[in-house]
C-alpha cells in the first residue's frame, strides 16, 4: 500500500503496478498531485506549485511511457536569468567567459573563483552551511548577489542554515574529490559522459502544453481504481497476529466510515508531519526524526497585466532578489515569456514568490496585502504603469522542505529505521531533493527496493 498521492506516491504506485505488484494508493485530499496543481482561469494558465522542471532523462522516459511526451513544451534555451542588484535587473552569467566579463562581480570575487580552479582545499569534517561554504571558497559578494538568490529560487531557504553537503551535494563532492569545486564538477561531468553509450544533452527547462498537472493526470489515469482519493490513512500498526512475517494494519477513513486493511509492505509518501503521526505507533523514532525537518512557507502570487502597461521587454526567464534588497519578493517567473498560452492575447502573466524561511510571516497576509506588495515591487522593477487586470494567490504553510545543517544525519536515521522495519518505506521531496526529477528518481528507487526485496 502507498499512502499519499503526491508525485512521489503516484510514481511509486505506477512503478509497482508496472512490475506486476498489486499496489493500492490512498490520498486524504480530493485530488492527487500535492503541490503540483494547474488551473486555467480567465484565459491564464496558473501553476500553483512548480512552474516548470528540468527535463532529465528520467522525466523524459516517464513521459514517453505515459504517452504524454508529445505534449512537452520547451522554454527558450538561451533565455537570460536576472538578479535585482543595486536597483536594476542584471543578467546572470551562465558561462565561464560570461562570468569573467560580467559587471555583476568585482575583480576580487572573480580572482577568488579563478583561484579555485588552480588551488586545493578540503571541506570541513562537520556539516557546513551553504553560506559558510561560499564565504570560505569564494566571497561574501558571490553569496549575496548570486548564491543567496539561487537558494531562494530552489528552496526558499536561508543560506545560513541550509547544509551545503545535503542541499548541494555536487558542490560538496566536487571539493572533496578534487580539492576544487570547478575541477571536481568538470571531472564528474566527464566521468558521467564516459559511462554513456550515447551522449546526453544538457537537461532543458520544460513543462507540458496544459501545465505540470498533465503528468499527475496521466499517472492517475494509469492507476485507475487503484488510486483512491478522499481516503485518509489515520494510523499504521504492525499486526501482532503475524509472527512469521511483517504485516501492517492500516486504518482508513472515508466519508465518515473506517476500515482496517492489511498490507505486506507500506510506502509512506506524505509530507513529514503526516508521516510522523502515521508512524509513531510503529516506532517513536520516526516521529523524533521527522520533527527535525522544517518547511519553508510560500505564497504564490500570480498577476496578469496588459502588455502595453509593462515597460520591460520581459525577454527572459525572470529574476531573483537578494535578501539585502529588503524587498519581499523572492523571485518572479515571466511565465508568458517562457511557454505558449499562459496568458490571454496582449497580456502577460508574472508569478512571484513571497515568504520562505527568511520571511515566514508573509503567508499570513491577506490576499489584498500580498497583491499590493507584489504589484508595488514589480512596478518599481519592471516599470508597470497600471494595476493588474488579474490576480491569483495560493499559500502553502509547508511548501518546501529545508535541507538544513544536520539533514544528512536525519537521513541516516531513516535508513537505520528502514533496517529495523524492512517492509516499511518512506519517499518524498524531503529526502534527495525537492525538484520534480529528483522526486521521480527517488520514488522509482523505492519501488525498485520493494520489487527486489
Amino acid at each position: 500500500m502507498v499512502v499519499g498521492a503526491g508525485l512521489s506516491g503516484l510514481v511509486c504506485a505506477y512503478a509497482l503496478r508496472k512490475a506486476g505488484i498489486d499496489a493500492l494508493i490512498v490520498e486524504a485530499s480530493p485530488r492527487p498531485g500535492g503541490v503540483i496543481h494547474t488551473e486555467r482561469r480567465d484565459g491564464y494558465l496558473l501553476e500553483y506549485g512548480p512552474q516548470s522542471f528540468n527535463a532529465t532523462s528520467i522525466v523524459l522516459d516517464l513521459s514517453r511511457e505515459l504517452r504524454i511526451d508529445s505534449q512537452l513544451v520547451e522554454a527558450p534555451p538561451h533565455a537570460p536569468r536576472f538578479v535585482f542588484v543595486a536597483g536594476e535587473l542584471r543578467a546572470v552569467p551562465l558561462s565561464p567567459p560570461g562570468f569573467i566579463a560580467s559587471p555583476l562581480f568585482s575583480l576580487a570575487t572573480k580572482a577568488k573563483v579563478l583561484r579555485d580552479v588552480f588551488g586545493h582545499t578540503v571541506p570541513p569534517a562537520s556539516d557546513e552551511s551553504i553560506a559558510a561554504f561560499v564565504r570560505r571558497k569564494f566571497s561574501p559578494e558571490l553569496l549575496e548577489k548570486l548564491v543567496g538568490p539561487f537558494v531562494s529560487g530552489i528552496y526558499a531557504g536561508d543560506p545560513e542554515k541550509l547544509s551545503a553537503r545535503s542541499a548541494f551535494p555536487q558542490l560538496y563532492e566536487a571539493e572533496k574529490s578534487a580539492g576544487s569545486v570547478i575541477r571536481g564538477l568538470l571531472r564528474s561531468g566527464k566521468k558521467r559522459g564516459e559511462h554513456r553509450a550515447v551522449p546526453v544533452e544538457k537537461p532543458t527547462l520544460r513543462t507540458f502544453r496544459d501545465g505540470n498537472q498533465t503528468l499527475i493526470d496521466a499517472l492517475a489515469t494509469s492507476l485507475g481504481p487503484s488510486l483512491r482519493c478522499s481516503v485518509e490513512a489515520t494510523s499504521i500498526r504492525k499486526n501482532s497476529a503475524s509472527p512469521n512475517a511483517t504485516v501492517f494494519e492500516v486504518t482508513l477513513s472515508a466519508h465518515g466510515q473506517q476500515q482496517t486493511m492489511l498490507a505486506e509492505s507500506i510506502i509512506v509518501a506524505t509530507p513529514t508531519p503526516q508521516a510522523s503521526a502515521l508512524l509513531r505507533d510503529v516506532d517513536q523514532q520516526f516521529e523524533a526524526t521527522f520533527q527535525q525537518i522544517q518547511y519553508a512557507p510560500i505564497a504564490v502570487v500570480s498577476l496578469g497585466y496588459s502588455t502595453t502597461s509593462v515597460r520591460h521587454s520581459l525577454d527572459g526567464f525572470g529574476f531573483l532578489v537578494p535578501r539585502s534588497s529588503h524587498l519581499r519578493i523572492l523571485g518572479t517567473v515571466w511565465n508568458s515569456s517562457l511557454f505558449p498560452n499562459r496568458a490571454p492575447e496582449s497580456h502577460v502573466l508574472l508569478t512571484s514568490f513571497v515568504g520562505g524561511a527568511t520571511d515566514p510571516q508573509a503567508i499570513h497576509l491577506s490576499e489584498q496585502q500580498l497583491t499590493a506588495i507584489v504589484h508595488t515591487e514589480l512596478t518599481s522593477i519592471l516599470g508597470i504603469s497600471q494595476q493588474p487586470s488579474f490576480s491569483s494567490i495560493w499559500t502553502y504553510p509547508r511548501a518546501i522542505p529545508q535541507y538544513n545543517i544536520g539533514h544528512a544525519e536525519q537521513m541516516s536515521h531513516l535508513e537505520q529505521l528502514h533496517g529495523i522495519h524492512p517492509n516499511l518505506y518512506v519517499t518524498g521531496n524531503y529526502l534527495r531533493g525537492p525538484a520534480i526529477g529528483a522526486c521521480i528518481e527517488q520514488a522509482l528507487a523505492v519501488a525498485c527496493q520493494v520489487v527486489n526485496k
